[in-house]
């Protein structure tokens, strides 16, 4: 009933279904043997790659936020020391301030000391000068309206001089002020 030639399609071959065995599990064979071992190890590669990296970029990162803290830490300590120097050359400046001007006042003080003197000396000299000029001056003066000379140098020099003391005592006196 069945023709050698006629197959039926749903059943298979037995030759082929052995040849096809083999075949596969040749390729098994093949692919437990050599692909996949290379591709577990290249899977196993990447992961270590990925999970290193990601340990090293986690350690990197903790290694930048210490050095980041020490940075903020040094810069406030930084801050503060410059406030200090900065506070401190203030205070020097203040100081300094405070001696140049002392100094300053204690120089004027000696200038105006020594000004004064010197107006007192010229004073003392002009007034000794006059005096003199103004005695002599005098006599003359009282010479040629007496008549006479005056030519006693004693009696000059004490008639001037008590003539000039009575003026500066005249002058001295409240009443003889204006």
């Amino acid at each position: 009933m069945f023709l050698a030639s006629e197959h039926n399609p749903l059943i298979p071959i037995w030759q082929e279904v052995v040849v096809g065995t083999i075949g596969f599990a040749l390729l098994c064979f093949v692919l437990m043997k050599f692909v996949f071992p290379k591709m577990n190890e290249a899977y196993e590669a990447r992961v270590d790659a990925i999970e290193g990296g990601i340990k090293r970029a986690e350690v990197a990162q903790a290694e930048a936020n210490a050095l980041l803290e020490q940075y903020r830490q040094q810069l406030a300590e930084a801050r503060t020391e410059a406030a200090s120097i900065r506070d401190e050359a203030r205070a020097d400046a203040g100081s300094i301030k405070d001696d140049i001007l002392a100094a300053a006042q204690e120089e004027r003080d000696r200038i105006i000391s020594v000004g004064r003197e010197q107006l007192a000396a010229d004073r003392q000299s002009l007034l000794h000068e006059l005096r003199g000029e103004l005695g002599s001056l005098s006599v003359e003066l009282a010479s040629r309206i007496v008549g006479e000379s005056l030519a006693d140098e004693a009696r000059k020099k004490g008639t001037v001089d008590r003539f000039l003391t009575e003026l500066e005592n005249s002058d001295a006196s409240p009443a003889g002020r204006r």
